[in-house]
C-alpha cells in the first residue's frame, strides 16, 4: 500500500497569516479549500480561518483565487451550451417578501433569453425560492443537468435545486459560517454567491443586493462594497455582471411566507400585484435582458399580454407541478391591528421576516421542516392612512401557538404618525453597479 503523501500546508500557519493581518497566497487558498472540502483541514480550524478573513478582510486577488478554488472542488455546468437563445441568471441577497424570482424567471424567458435559475432554500428570517415553489402542488426541485438543458430549451427557464457537486466547498463552508458569527464576511459572501454562478456556466448575471433593517448588508457602504467586489468577480470569469443595490428596510410586497408569495406572484404575472413588485420585477429584467443582448424588447408588454403567465405555466408543469391546484393554506389567522389614526410611516422588515419565520414559514436549521401556509400578510405599506383598530396584518400558521412569539417579533415594528405626514421611504432601487 502506497503512504499517504505529506500535506504541502499546515493549517495552522494559513490561518496564522490571515490573523495577523497578511494576504494568502495562491497556493495556500487553493490548499486550504480542497483540504478543507477533503476533511483534512478540521471544522475547528476553518472556523478560525473565517474568523481572521472576517476581521481582517481578503485582497482583490485573494477573493478572485478563493471563487476559483470554491469552483475548482466541484463540477463545471456550461448550462450555456447548445441552446438556442443566450442565458441569463439573476441572484438576490436575500430579503423578507422577495418573491422577485417567480415571475422575474418566466418574464425574461417570454422576452427571448433562457434562465437558469439554480436556487436554495430558506434559513433565518429570509425565505427561499425552493420553498415558495414547493407550496405548488407536485413541483419538484431535484432535476438532473440534461432534464435542466432540455427545460431551458423547451420553456426558456427552470428554478431548481443546485446539484450537490456544485461547489461542495462552499456548502460545507456556508453552514460553518452560519454557526460561527462569519456570515457577515464580505470576501466569503461573494465568493460563496459568485462561486456557484460562475460555475453555472451562465452568460450574463445580474444581482440583486438588498440593503436594509431586513437583509444582511444594514448599510449602503457595505452593500455597494459586497456589489463592486461580486461584479468585479463575475466581469473577472469572463461573465456579464452588473449589481442593482435595492431597499429592505420594508417589505417587498403584501406577503411574506411561502404559499403567501406564490399566490402574489401569480398575481403580478396576471397583471396585477403590489407595485413594488411588479417594478423590481420588470427592473431586474431590463438588466438581464441588455447583459444577455436581447434587444427590442419591453417585458412590461410581456406581462400585459399573458406571454410571461404562459411560461409560468408551461416552467411549473414541466417540473410535476399544477399550476392550476389551490395554494395551501393555514388552518388558523390571527389579525394585528392599527394602534393609532394616521399614517403608515415605518413597518420594519426584519421585524415582520422574523414573525413570519416564527409562524413556521422559515427554518432555524437547514433539516427542520416549514409551513406551507404560514407567513404574514399585510394590509397597508409605508404611506398608507390607517384607523385605530383596522387590520394592519394577518398572521397565518397551522400552529396558533406560534401566534405569541410571532407577535413579539412585531413589537416596535411599527409606527404611526399623524395624517399629513410623509414617511421616510427610500427609492426601491438605491444605486447600480457595473455595466
Amino acid at each position: 500500500m502506497t503512504a499517504a503523501q505529506p500535506e504541502p500546508f499546515d493549517a495552522v500557519d494559513v490561518i496564522r497569516a490571515k490573523r495577523d493581518g497578511g494576504a494568502l497566497t495562491d497556493a495556500q487558498v487553493d490548499w486550504v479549500v480542497d483540504a478543507y472540502t477533503r476533511e483534512v483541514v478540521a471544522e475547528e480550524q476553518m472556523s478560525a480561518l473565517a474568523m481572521a478573513v472576517l476581521l481582517n478582510g481578503m485582497t482583490r486577488a485573494e477573493t478572485a483565487r478563493w471563487t476559483a478554488a470554491m469552483i475548482a472542488s466541484g463540477e463545471r455546468l456550461d448550462l450555456s451550451s447548445g441552446l438556442s437563445r443566450p442565458t441569463a441568471d439573476k441572484h438576490s441577497t436575500g430579503g423578507v417578501g422577495d418573491k422577485i424570482t417567480l415571475p422575474l424567471a418566466p418574464l425574461v424567458a417570454a422576452c427571448g433569453a433562457a434562465v437558469p435559475q439554480l436556487s436554495g432554500r430558506g434559513l433565518g428570517h429570509t425565505g427561499g425560492t425552493l420553498d415558495k415553489m414547493e407550496a405548488i402542488p407536485g413541483w419538484r426541485a431535484s432535476l438532473s443537468t440534461d432534464e435542466v438543458r432540455r427545460q431551458l430549451e423547451d420553456v426558456g427557464a427552470v428554478v431548481c435545486a443546485a446539484g450537490a457537486d456544485l461547489a461542495p466547498a462552499d456548502k460545507r463552508l456556508y453552514a460553518l459560517r452560519d454557526v460561527t458569527g462569519t456570515v457577515e464576511s464580505v470576501p466569503l459572501i461573494a465568493s460563496s454567491i459568485m462561486s456557484k454562478k460562475i460555475a453555472e456556466g451562465t452568460d450574463a448575471l445580474v444581482l440583486d443586493v438588498k440593503v436594509g433593517s431586513g437583509a444582511f448588508m444594514k448599510d449602503l457602504g457595505r452593500a455597494r462594497e459586497l456589489a463592486e467586489t461580486m461584479v468585479a468577480l463575475g466581469s473577472d470569469a469572463g461573465v456579464r455582471t452588473v449589481a442593482l443595490l435595492t431597499d429592505m428596510s420594508t417589505p417587498l410586497g403584501l406577503t411574506a411566507g411561502n404559499a403567501l408569495e406564490v399566490r402574489e406572484s401569480v398575481e403580478v404575472l396576471a397583471g396585477g400585484g403590489p407595485r413594488d413588485v411588479v417594478d423590481l420585477t420588470l427592473a431586474l429584467a431590463r438588466e438581464m435582458l441588455a447583459a444577455a443582448g436581447v434587444d427590442g424588447v419591453d417585458p412590461a408588454d410581456a406581462l400585459a399580454d399573458g406571454r410571461a403567465m404562459d411560461v409560468w405555466r408551461r416552467m411549473v408543469a414541466a417540473q410535476g407541478g399544477d399550476p392550476g391546484a389551490e395554494l395551501p393554506r393555514a388552518r388558523e389567522t390571527d389579525v394585528v391591528l392599527a394602534p393609532a389614526d394616521g399614517v403608515l410611516v415605518r413597518l420594519d422588515a426584519l421585524a415582520v421576516g422574523v414573525a413570519a419565520w416564527r409562524l413556521g414559514a422559515g427554518r432555524a436549521r437547514r433539516e427542520d421542516p416549514v409551513q406551507a401556509g404560514a407567513g404574514v400578510e399585510l394590509h397597508a405599506k409605508p404611506g398608507d392612512a390607517v384607523r385605530a383598530g383596522q387590520p394592519l396584518m394577518t398572521l397565518h400558521t397551522d400552529t396558533p401557538e406560534r401566534f405569541g412569539r410571532a407577535r413579539e417579533a412585531l413589537e416596535g415594528a411599527v409606527d404611526v404618525a399623524p395624517e399629513g405626514s410623509r414617511p421616510d421611504v427610500p427609492e426601491l432601487v438605491l444605486d447600480r453597479v457595473g455595466g
